[in-house]
């Protein structure tokens, strides 16, 4: 199976719609239709169904958009990682201010490995930046907090915590020892929570542009909002006009470290073995 079908097959999964999908793709639409009728035929299944205004994936069609997004960021991140070898290094994407305090004893337990053969460069990114990269083969492996979406992916758990709310300083609940996320009318409840709490989070770097932690606290103290943030987050960064509160019914924290599946560098398997010794309960190197 070439790429250029796949291509050609994930753009109309997108966007259920032959001409848009040929807008996008910059060719006709009758070429892409007939490109997707022998994508089926050799595949010989159909993939959408088609009727005078709608189009909708089949079953068969879910299954290989999912399968297909995996094949062509492997095929792309191959060809980035093999650009990358010009300059041997491993790569680890990290959120700023979001390494639960472990960034530091992970690159030095790495460095005791007798299989760090690379040398470690730290990129820092955005907001749910980290698994992008290690798709477009950018990054080697990365610490990103769950939920996130592991399709190609591998993980290992390193630290699990408590989340606490950040508040104004003249907030009303400022004041208590501990709240509730109803409390500060946050619309997380239930099994959903991790994926609810989320979806809110995401919600304040869509509404607000921000980039880092720097800028989510300034937001806080002006009054602008409230937010969840770990409990080592908040430790490590005590600010005057905010207020950190516990939180009795937040889901945890979990930081893990990832990488893409197909991996099969001994230095990428010697940094996730030293992250995974670097919790709060593992033994100094």
């Amino acid at each position: 199976m070439e790429s250029r079908p796949l291509r050609y097959f994930v753009t109309v999964a997108e966007e259920l719609n032959f001409a848009r999908a040929a807008e996008r793709l910059r060719i006709s639409a009758p070429p892409l239709s007939r490109a997707i009728r022998k994508l089926e035929a050799e595949l010989g299944v159909t993939l959408f169904e088609r009727s005078t205004h709608d189009v909708a994936l089949t079953p068969a069609g879910a299954v290989l958009l999912d399968q297909a997004r995996i094949a062509l960021d492997a095929l792309e991140a191959a060809g980035r990682r093999a650009q990358r070898a010009a300059e041997p290094k491993l790569v680890l994407a990290v959120k700023a201010d979001s390494d639960g305090g472990l960034l530091e004893t992970i690159i030095a337990r790495y460095a005791a490995d007798p299989a760090a053969s690379l040398p470690v460069a730290v990129r820092l990114c955005g907001w749910g930046e980290q698994t992008r990269l290690l798709r477009r083969g950018e990054a080697d492996a990365a610490l990103v907090h769950e939920p996130f979406d592991r399709t190609g992916l591998d993980a290992e758990t390193l630290s699990v915590e408590p989340r606490v709310a950040a508040v104004p300083r003249d907030h009303p609940l400022a004041g208590r020892d501990r709240v509730r996320l109803a409390d500060l009318g946050l619309p997380v409840d239930g099994p959903a929570g991790q994926d609810q709490l989320h979806r809110y989070l995401d919600g304040i770097v869509a509404r607000h542009d921000v980039r880092d932690l720097s800028q989510v606290l300034k937001l806080v103290e002006l009054g602008e909002l409230v937010t969840v943030l770990p409990e080592s987050v908040a430790a490590r960064y005590p600010r005057p006009g905010v207020v950190y509160l516990a939180l009795t019914d937040a889901p945890p924290a979990t930081l893990v470290i990832a990488w893409p599946q197909q991996s099969r560098s001994p230095a990428t398997a010697a940094l996730v073995r030293a992250a995974t010794g670097a919790g709060p309960s593992s033994p100094e190197p």
